[in-house]
């Protein structure tokens, strides 16, 4: 994988190559409809110590056709099951004229803001927007036209992968290098809402990286911080995951969302599991080096006359570390003291005499 970019940069922040893990609240249908509450969400995103909020632009009719045959009727086990996709996405979409007021109020708290387009038309209204990057749906990483016209923006972008076997996503970030994108990101995904913890097989954040050379993260739809932590102690450089103000809202996805309460401490254990990350370190920490005098030497433990043998009788290894290094033990049994040494004496060399021919 030489030569390959384990990082990007969106609005001046590095994503990956040892930077903060970066922290997406996904807003999706939890606006309700209302702009007062996409802005509520921004700010909620903003106090909870996100990095960017991200949306989804599409329409019905840009996603979907108004139908009610049997395939477009929803039936796969899902929260929305019963519903046409057109219905659906007519209640959750986020209208266009909000992107502009949402972009606005995310840059003044300092997130960035981006959005996952569905198709030409999305790429070219977030173009005229000027987003700094793109996100790939997981449903959308099968659409290669889609994702070529996003990489021929030149801007960064992430490509969640549920539901995907590895040819599809090796084809899909192959579109993408081959449309000329330089800054590519993969996230791991599992696309049932909620998700099961024992269906995210977390591993798969590490085996990614090294196929595809390239930095990876986790799009969570699971309930609770377990997943995010473990993803970033596995090497996931992006978690992303639903916002919404609270559950009990009437919005296709806030039953599986994460309230803001829960998304801020989401935030904070992430950072705390990057602290206990820190580095790969082979000496004493900070904490740790006035631990050292405790460690284990040798001590004269019964009293010695001069000229007397040492022996196991009179040194051992013992706590603390003030005596000559455990690992000269064998060269001193058999050896004679230089002068009278008191038990509880740290063993040094000049209390040993020069006896060793």
């Amino acid at each position: 994988m030489a030569g390959r970019m384990m990082r990007m940069d969106i609005a001046g922040r590095r994503v990956g190559d040892g930077a903060p893990t970066y922290v997406i609240a996904e807003l999706s249908a939890n606006h309700g409809q209302s702009l007062d509450v996409a802005l509520g969400l921004v700010q909620a995103a903003a106090d909870a110590g996100a990095d960017a909020v991200k949306l989804q632009t599409y329409t019905p009719d840009t996603i979907t056709l108004r139908s009610d045959k049997d395939h477009f009727r929803i039936a796969a086990g899902t929260v929305w099951d019963g519903s046409t996709m057109y219905d659906l996405y007519a209640e959750a979409y986020t209208p266009w004229e909000w992107h502009r007021p949402l972009k606005q109020a995310a840059q003044e708290r300092g997130l960035a803001f981006f959005s996952s387009p569905f198709d030409a038309s999305a790429v070219d209204f977030l173009e005229e927007l000027g987003v700094p990057a793109y996100k790939i749906a997981s449903f959308e990483l099968v659409d290669i036209g889609l994702i070529e016209r996003c990489a021929r923006t030149g801007k960064p972008i992430i490509i969640s992968t549920g539901m995907a076997t590895l040819p599809e996503i090796e084809e899909g970030v192959a579109a993408a290098r081959e449309a000329g994108a330089t800054e590519i990101a993969v996230l791991k995904c599992t696309s049932a809402y909620p998700a099961p913890l024992d269906e995210m097989d977390l591993r798969t954040i590490p085996d990614l990286g090294r196929r595809l050379g390239l930095p990876v993260g986790l799009s969570d739809h699971t309930m609770g911080d377990l997943a995010p932590i473990v993803a970033v102690a596995l090497g996931a450089v992006i978690v992303e995951k639903h916002l919404t103000l609270s559950r009990a809202d009437a919005s296709p996805d806030s039953g599986f969302s994460t309230e803001a309460a829960e998304f801020a401490a989401m935030v904070q254990a992430i950072r705390s599991a990057e602290q206990a990350l820190g580095r790969v370190r082979y000496e004493p920490s900070a904490s740790e080096v006035d631990s050292r005098i405790l460690r284990r030497s040798l001590f004269v433990v019964a009293d010695v006359a001069a000229g007397e043998a040492f022996g196991p009788a009179n040194v051992r290894s013992i706590r603390p570390g003030h005596g000559l290094h455990t690992r000269h033990l064998p060269e001193v049994i058999g050896r004679h003291a230089s002068v009278s040494i008191e038990a509880g004496t740290p063993l040094r060399w000049e209390l040993i005499a020069d006896d060793q021919t």
